[in-house]
């Protein structure tokens, strides 16, 4: 059985098992049409269905171990997914066989983390190797409602400008309880300067009911489903909002694959046809872009002593246009990217690139990158089984 797709693939796995040997394995290709190499994207192998609880992802040619991380996707105690991140170069195709076998597994880094924070009101916080992202609950919102100092009344995104590989959240927050404020100053390692209050940051959620923009308040609740070397994934649900009469409902499926600088939402909506996701523009002095023919949304701005590029890309199915809202309301100008809601449902990815972290030094730079990153979602990987 075959089924494309970018970020998840699911495959119909079958046993063989050779009882005096004791050996399993299934061979899967994986098929590159792009003339551009591709890396980082995640592959899932289902494994809900088989007796098996030790894995191991082997190149055919190589013989080289793939890191491999399982997920349990519905915390029902048995894991669901096996992921892995094929290399493959332009127009190429690789083979990998998954087998299982007593071995000692290497020591791996969990640089895909993410969980929720009490100890700083609660927040929920999200980090790979390249970015790390941030949004805010329930606490926060009450907070504000009742007049008292330090909290957050916001869905929008807020981005933490980490310019390390290694994992940084557990590491601010310790720093911010011992010194109010801390994560604000770089210690080498980035810090917290981007503003949010009620923008959209960096892919938060509007509903456009003519020409007024309305969005929700903070989440109410989450669920975190996975931390690991090669993703973090977790679910925020919302309570209903009111968007000029409709009543929206929204709960965000979030995860972020290590070598990433975009962090994936699937939302599920009721009570609007369509949706909208912005990228703030702070004040209004950045570049903005929109590229209708690859689906993204871009931002280039100057903050503090550094640039930071910001953007949103989408697949056609979902892609509706774009729209940048200028208004006098505080922190309410967004670069919008308009989305079809499908089966109930829309897709996108946002993120962004630091210049101080030396990933990306122009605007130029950070927009190849976007429309790099909407040909590999828009012409997923090809990936077949081999039956043995």
């Amino acid at each position: 059985m075959k089924k494309i797709i970018f970020l998840f693939f699911t495959f119909s796995i079958l046993i063989s098992c050779d009882k005096e040997k004791d050996v399993w394995s299934e061979t899967y290709q994986i098929q590159n049409d792009l003339n551009i190499d591709r890396e980082f994207e995640t592959i899932e192998i289902d494994i809900s269905k088989t007796p098996l609880k030790d894995f191991s992802l082997v190149d055919l040619e190589t013989k080289e171990r793939l890191i491999t991380q399982l997920v349990d996707v519905d915390l029902d105690g048995k894991n669901d997914l096996l992921l892995f991140q094929p290399k493959i170069k332009a127009n190429a195709t690789k083979k990998y066989y998954l087998t299982f076998a007593d071995h000692k597994k290497d020591s791996v880094i969990n640089y895909c983390y993410s969980r929720f924070v009490p100890e700083r009101t609660d927040d929920y916080t999200w980090e790979n190797n390249r970015v790390a992202f941030r949004t805010f609950g329930p606490v926060a919102q009450k907070m504000v409602e009742d007049g008292v100092k330090g909290g957050t009344l916001s869905s929008g995104i807020d981005a933490w400008l980490k310019r390390v590989e290694y994992p940084i959240i557990n590491l601010w927050y310790k720093r911010n309880d011992e010194k109010l404020g801390a994560y604000h100053t770089d210690h080498g390692e980035g810090l917290d300067n981007f503003h949010v209050g009620v923008s959209r940051g960096i892919g938060g959620t509007a509903v456009k009911v003519d020409t007024s923009y309305y969005f929700s308040k903070n989440f109410t609740s989450y669920k975190t489903i996975a931390t690991g070397p090669l993703r973090t994934s977790f679910v925020l649900t919302y309570a209903t909002w009111d968007a000029a009469g409709q009543q929206i409902d929204e709960t965000k499926h979030i995860s972020l694959d290590y070598g990433q600088n975009l962090t994936r939402f699937e939302i599920d909506v009721k009570g609007t046809k369509t949706i909208s996701t912005g990228l703030t523009l702070h004040d209004k002095k950045g570049l903005t872009n929109q590229n209708d023919a690859n689906f993204w949304i871009s931002h280039w701005e100057t903050i503090d002593d550094s640039e930071i590029g910001t953007g949103i890309v989408t697949t056609k199915p979902y892609f509706l246009g774009s729209e940048k809202y200028v208004t006098s309301k505080k922190d309410e100008s967004n670069n919008f990217l308009h989305l079809n809601v499908v089966d109930g449902k829309v897709v996108y990815y946002s993120g962004f690139g630091w210049k101080k972290s030396k990933q990306f030094s122009t605007q130029k730079e950070w927009e190849i990158y976007l429309t790099d990153y909407s040909k590999k979602i828009n012409t997923p990987l090809i990936v077949t089984e081999i039956k043995n």
